[in-house]
């Protein structure tokens, strides 16, 4: 519909700041946009703004939905429900609960604590990093909203199946005796007021922003260069769609790495703009996100090794299968 295309493209495209901008470069600069440089300044510009102002809107907006689910009130969703459902239930909620994948330990431990089954825990610790409201409307900005809402399914999906894998194969013996035994402390459920809510989700704005700026000057950069200066020709030689590998590549390349999926995010914009797989895209996207260096050596301290890498091994499988699929079907959703 022509009034959806207009509002998708100006609040969240905002291509009302693309043109400002280049008004900027090409008026103030004096740089064609359609030039290496002046494109790379464009872009980077561009980027930086628009996802600081969606990320400052958005976590503002999911800090508030967040303020309903505190994980005392989380734990106790949780625990009213067993089987398939349980793993389900525990990845929707990880959609509401942006945790990085860093953070997201202390409440592996609190839930395992608490007696809900590991495989929901992991459903949870899967689905947290990777899948959030603020991820998927920056998304539906970069590309369009069937990417979007295809990256949450496959995301979703990912969680259950990893979880009820984990609950299924039985490996609570795998869990660090001192995650049964950790003392949890019991606090009093207060309901907060309205102000309150508004607080808290004004602290995670400006906690959050400290957090990931960094990362994402760093991946808009990386993107800029992408997009603008390395030739289409070396990346599709490396990551084309016609190499098999490009995907298996992509996931260990991004599995070392630490970043937030938003400063990820530019980077996938500007692979699939040199014509790269959306896929692959997609998989180095999920792999720095979900299975990123850091948040292994923390799981390792609450979990013994073979949980370890079973874990990660079934996220990693899972990541390669989306990719691929993405790769195969993906024409269908641009």
């Amino acid at each position: 519909m022509p009034v959806l295309d207009f509002l998708n493209n100006q609040l969240l495209k905002m291509q009302w700041l693309s043109d400002l901008i280049r008004l900027l470069v090409e008026g103030v600069f004096g740089l064609p946009v359609t030039e290496w440089l002046g494109g790379s300044i464009h872009f980077f510009i561009y980027d930086v703004i628009k996802i600081f102002i969606l990320l400052s809107v958005l976590i503002f907006t999911i800090s508030y939905i967040q303020s309903f689910f505190p994980p005392e009130r989380t734990r106790e969703i949780l625990g009213k429900h067993k089987g398939i459902g349980a793993n389900l239930l525990g990845a929707l909620l990880g959609t509401v609960t942006p945790f990085c994948s860093c953070s997201s330990i202390p409440l592996f431990i609190g839930f395992t604590n608490a007696g809900l089954p590991i495989g929901v825990t992991f459903s949870f610790l899967i689905s947290s990093p990777l899948v959030d409201l603020a991820s998927v409307l920056l998304l539906a900005s970069i590309f369009n909203w069937r990417i979007a809402l295809a990256y949450v399914v496959v995301g979703v999906i990912l969680a259950v199946v990893g979880g009820s894998t984990i609950s299924a194969l039985k490996l609570e013996k795998y869990v660090e005796p001192f995650v049964y035994s950790a003392a949890m402390a019991q606090t009093e459920q207060q309901k907060p007021s309205v102000r309150d809510r508004l607080i808290f989700s004004r602290d995670q704005v400006l906690s959050i922003v400290k957090k990931v700026w960094p990362y994402i000057l760093v991946g808009v950069g990386i993107g800029a260069a992408i997009h603008n200066v390395i030739p289409e020709r070396v990346i599709a030689a490396v990551l084309g769609q016609d190499k098999w590998y490009s995907v298996l590549l992509a996931t260990l390349v991004g599995v070392p790495m630490y970043a937030d999926i938003f400063g990820t995010l530019p980077i996938a914009e500007a692979l699939v703009g040199k014509g790269v797989g959306l896929g692959t895209a997609l998989s180095f996207m999920m792999a720095v996100t979900a299975l990123s260096l850091p948040s292994m050596i923390l799981l390792k301290k609450v979990v013994k090794t073979k949980l370890l890498l079973i874990f990660a091994g079934l996220v990693m499988v899972g990541i390669m299968i989306i990719g691929y699929a993405f790769n195969a079907f993906g024409y269908l959703l641009l």
